[in-house]
């Protein structure tokens, strides 16, 4: 199986010599290509700051990263905005959508950027939408479009230029119950029909039970891992809220 990410010993600290705070703290994980992995943890667990430093948003203080084989820790700002665009495709709680575009357009957008030949961008565009279920909206512009519909535009946008990784962070965390739940099936579609990678934060059971397997961080570090396995939905859902229970502290930031 290819190996699409493998975090290496990463640690992130923040702070100076008297008061320095271990957001990340010797993690160490790795995706193959084709697999859904979430990571949940309580407020303060590093989730965030991991996923930071693995979208090249943030920097680490040491250990690797590898997306694709390539060592996104050793590359210069410049490099790394062209490895960004090429390789990673995100999606965030608040959509980051541009008001000023049509769903078609902020989803074409991308493929503009990545020098994608005008001939091939209809194509491409309407190719997402279809599995996205958003063909019906594509001349919609952002204020007319729900939240979910605006998060499938984002995801669409995403996976678009094929990149070998997705990031999500808290996707459904803007969404009600019947958006999240389309969105995710979404993410599923794409994942098993597609083979996406996909790496999503979330601290959400029901959303984080939708993946294959689940990391939970506690204090910076790796408490513990679930493997979907042959589990239904349900029965991970289930693990997870077991683990979830042994992590304690804030269950409120959790559940």
């Amino acid at each position: 199986m290819q190996k699409i990410l493998s975090v290496e010993h990463l640690e992130k600290y923040y702070g100076n010599k008297g008061n320095v705070t271990k957001a990340v703290d010797d993690v160490s994980f790795s995706l193959d290509k084709g697999e859904f992995v979430a990571i949940m943890g309580a407020s303060g667990s590093g989730k965030t700051t991991l996923l930071n430093c693995i979208s090249t948003i943030d920097t680490a203080t040491a250990g690797h990263i590898f997306i694709n084989g390539q060592d996104i820790t050793s590359l210069n700002s410049k490099k790394l905005a062209s490895f960004r665009r090429d390789e990673l495709g995100f999606i965030f709680q608040d959509f980051s959508l541009l008001d000023t575009l049509t769903a078609f357009e902020n989803i074409a957008l991308a493929l503009s950027i990545n020098n994608t030949p005008a001939g091939e961008i209809d194509d491409k565009v309407n190719g997402v939408a279809h599995q996205l279920m958003i063909d019906d909206i594509l001349e919609k512009y952002p204020y007319q479009m729900s939240g979910g519909q605006k998060q499938r535009v984002a995801a669409a946008r995403a996976i678009v230029t094929n990149p070998s990784l997705i990031l999500a962070d808290e996707p459904t965390g803007a969404l009600d119950s019947k958006s999240a739940r389309m969105l995710l099936e979404s993410f599923e579609s794409l994942n098993k029909n597609l083979s996406a990678t996909i790496l999503m934060v979330t601290h959400d059971s029901f959303t984080a039970s939708y993946c294959q397997r689940v990391l939970f961080l506690k204090d910076g570090k790796v408490f513990n891992e679930i493997d979907r396995g042959s589990d239904s939905r349900k029965q991970l859902f289930g693990r997870i809220i077991e683990v979830l229970s042994l992590l304690g502290g804030d269950n409120a930031n959790v559940l």
